[in-house]
């Protein structure tokens, strides 16, 4: 069950994350969502609203220690816990992506910032109360060019490359514990940041609502005991 699980979600203004807010509010999941602009976010706060979802909404930067504590204090103070933590906030990068040797190092820092030091930060902070409670399920989002190095994909997939070790990490140091860490790779999606990525893309792809069942899955009861799996969203099929 998710109804009343208290859901976190980075990244929450567009795409995957959009997706994953009113997925989860379809569910009666309380929400807590935050995203580094506002653009998008009040949007996808009213849409899940309108679900009957209970929405806390923040502005915040979760590569920022001082933005995690604030954001989790107030999910804290507005729900007591945090059930499920999906880490989805990324950046691509510069776009077109460089080869490494042109790699901006500002914009290298930037990319690793957001997306590898992010879901540390924020997993830190929500984990302390899961242990606590001997329960909840955390959610990485990874990708395939984090799985594979390919060129041309600079510091996005080295940074994902970064969240699938931390996220093996993590599952191994609680594999003692009721509290799981698990990858999703959701593949390739019809997103902006896809666009960016492949701006001349001529082939068909998924849209973000059509890959949340993993989620689901994850954030659920049946779950307990998966800890450190790699899952491929498209391939999914609600069955393991």
């Amino acid at each position: 069950m998710i109804k009343e699980k208290v859901v976190m979600i980075t990244g929450a203004s567009k795409g995957l994350g959009r997706a994953l807010v009113l997925a989860f509010a379809k569910e009666g999941a309380r929400l807590a969502i935050c995203s580094r602009s506002s653009e998008g976010l009040h949007a996808v706060k009213s849409e899940a609203e309108a679900l009957g979802a209970e929405v806390l909404a923040v502005i915040a930067d979760v590569s920022i220690a001082r933005d995690v504590e604030r954001f989790v204090a107030m999910t804290e103070e507005t729900y007591g816990q945090t059930d499920v933590l999906i880490n989805n906030a990324s950046i691509l990068g510069p776009s077109p992506m460089p080869l490494l040797l042109d790699y901006p190092e500002e914009d290298f820092a930037e990319v690793l910032r957001v997306n590898a030091i992010s879901p540390f930060l924020v997993t830190r902070r929500v984990i302390s109360g899961m242990l606590q409670r001997n329960q909840g399920s955390i959610i990485n989002v990874t990708s395939e060019a984090g799985h594979i190095g390919y060129a041309g994909w600079g510091a996005y997939g080295i940074s994902k490359f970064a969240v699938e070790g931390l996220t093996q990490t993590w599952a191994n140091e609680l594999e003692s514990t009721n509290v799981r860490v698990n990858l999703v790779d959701p593949g390739e999606m019809d997103t902006e940041m896809h666009q960016l990525a492949v701006p001349d893309c001529d082939y068909p792809l998924a849209k973000p609502e059509e890959v949340v069942d993993i989620f689901l899955y994850l954030a659920s009861e049946k779950s307990v005991g998966i800890n450190g799996r790699r899952f491929e969203a498209q391939e999914f099929s609600g069955e393991l």
